[in-house]
C-alpha cells in the first residue's frame, strides 16, 4: 500500500485535494492530511486522517507530498508535488506570480497547455523539477452528474429552458484593485430585484467583512449569500458567472458557459468585459443568449487552459507522481540552498534535524 500526505495551508487546498483522496482511495492507497493551522481540523471529515505533529509525519513517510500553496516544509519525506491553488488569472507580473518557482517542488502537475508550457521552458532551464500535464484535480467533480441540493429548488423542475430562470453566480476577488464587489454593489441590488433572474453570491475569503456584510443585506428568496469551502454546485447550477479577475473565471468557463467581467485586468474574446458599472445589466442580458461568437471563444480558450473534460485529472497527478517516485531523482539537478526560506519553514515546525 502506498502513502501520500496532503499539506494544507489555506481552507481553499480542500476541494483541491479531496478529488485526489479518492482518486487514490480508489486505488487501494493511503493518504494523511498535515494542516498547518489547527482550526482546519474542524473542517475534516471523520474518515479522513489527519497527523498532529511534524514527528507522525516523519514516521508515516509518505512517499508524495501534494500541496496547493506557494510553500511546504522541505523536511517532510516524499517527493513534493505542486498541484496550484488556481488558475493563471493574470493579476500580476509572472515573475511574481503564477510562474514563480520557489525551489521547494520536484515535480508541477499543470492544469493545461498555457500552463504546461512555460513551465517546461522553466524546466528545461533549471533543471531540479518535472513538469507533467494532468489537468486540475480540483475540475474533476465538475465533471460528474449534478447531484448537489440546488438553492432554486423550485427553478429547477421548470419543464422548459425557456421557463427557467437563470441563475446568475457573482464572485469577486478580494484583492481592492482588482475587485468587482467594490463597485458593482448598487447594480446587483437592483438586478436582484428583477423577477426572471435568480442570483447566488459568493467572495474569496479574505474579502474585506464590510463587503461581505453589504452583499449579505441583499439576501431574500431569489439572491441567495454562499460562504462555502466547496464551489464546484455553485458552479454547475449557476448559467452565467458575473466577476473580475479572478481565477475562478475560468473554472465556471470549462463549463461552456458565459461570464461577463467588470474591468478585467487582460480581457480576451472568451470574456463578456465591461468597463462601465451601468452596462453590467445588458451585457448580462447579450451573454445569456449564448452569442454564437463568444461561445467559440471559450471553447478555444478551454483548449487552451484545461482541455480535460473527463473528471480523471486526480489519477493523472498520481500516476505522474507514481512514475516519478519510481524512477527516482538523480536525473534532477540539486535546488538553491534558499537558507533563509527553508530556515523560517523550520522555525515555524521548531523542527531543525538538518539529517
Amino acid at each position: 500500500m502506498k502513502r501520500y500526505l496532503f499539506f494544507v495551508s489555506q481552507l481553499y487546498s480542500l476541494s483541491i485535494v479531496r478529488p485526489l483522496q479518492k482518486a487514490i482511495r480508489e486505488r487501494g492507497d493511503e493518504v494523511a492530511w498535515f494542516l498547518n493551522q489547527k482550526q482546519y481540523a474542524d473542517y475534516l471529515n471523520e474518515d479522513e486522517k489527519q497527523l498532529a505533529t511534524v514527528q507522525e509525519v516523519m514516521d508515516y513517510n509518505p512517499s508524495a507530498v501534494f500541496v496547493a500553496s506557494n510553500t511546504v516544509p522541505d523536511f517532510f519525506p516524499g517527493i513534493k508535488v505542486q498541484l496550484f491553488h488556481g488558475f493563471n488569472a493574470q493579476k500580476r507580473d509572472e515573475n511574481k506570480g503564477h510562474f514563480r518557482l520557489r525551489g521547494f517542488f520536484d515535480l508541477y502537475c499543470t492544469q493545461g497547455p498555457s500552463t504546461t508550457e512555460p513551465f517546461k521552458e522553466l524546466a528545461k532551464e533549471h533543471q531540479n523539477f518535472e513538469v507533467v500535464e494532468t489537468g486540475w484535480s480540483k475540475m474533476d467533480p465538475l465533471f460528474e452528474p449534478f447531484t448537489a441540493k440546488p438553492f432554486f429548488p423550485g427553478n429547477s423542475d421548470a419543464q422548459t429552458p425557456q421557463a427557467k430562470k437563470p441563475v446568475i453566480l457573482m464572485t469577486s476577488t478580494f484583492t481592492p484593485a482588482l475587485s468587482a464587489a467594490y463597485h458593482l454593489f448598487e447594480q446587483v441590488k437592483r438586478m436582484s430585484k428583477r423577477e426572471d433572474w435568480n442570483w447566488l453570491i459568493t467572495f474569496h475569503p479574505k474579502m474585506d467583512p464590510e463587503i461581505v456584510s453589504q452583499y449579505k443585506s441583499l439576501q431574500s428568496d431569489n439572491l441567495h449569500f454562499v460562504e462555502t469551502d466547496d464551489i464546484i454546485p455553485l458552479l454547475q447550477e449557476a448559467d452565467l458567472m458575473l466577476s473580475d479577475t479572478s481565477s475562478i473565471i475560468s473554472e465556471f468557463l470549462l463549463q461552456q458557459k458565459p461570464a461577463v467581467t467588470f474591468k478585467n485586468r487582460v480581457p480576451g474574446p472568451h470574456l463578456a468585459n465591461i468597463t462601465d458599472a451601468d452596462d453590467i445589466e445588458q451585457a448580462i442580458e447579450q451573454a445569456l443568449t449564448k452569442p454564437a461568437e463568444l461561445m467559440s471563444a471559450i471553447e478555444d480558450y478551454i483548449n487552451l487552459i484545461h482541455p480535460y473534460m473527463d473528471g480523471k485529472s486526480s489519477h493523472r497527478v498520481i500516476d505522474a507522481t507514481d512514475a516519478l517516485v519510481d524512477s527516482g531523482m538523480k536525473h534532477l539537478k540539486r535546488k538553491p540552498l534558499n537558507l533563509f526560506r527553508r530556515l523560517k519553514v523550520r522555525h515555524k515546525y521548531g523542527y531543525y534535524k538538518f539529517w
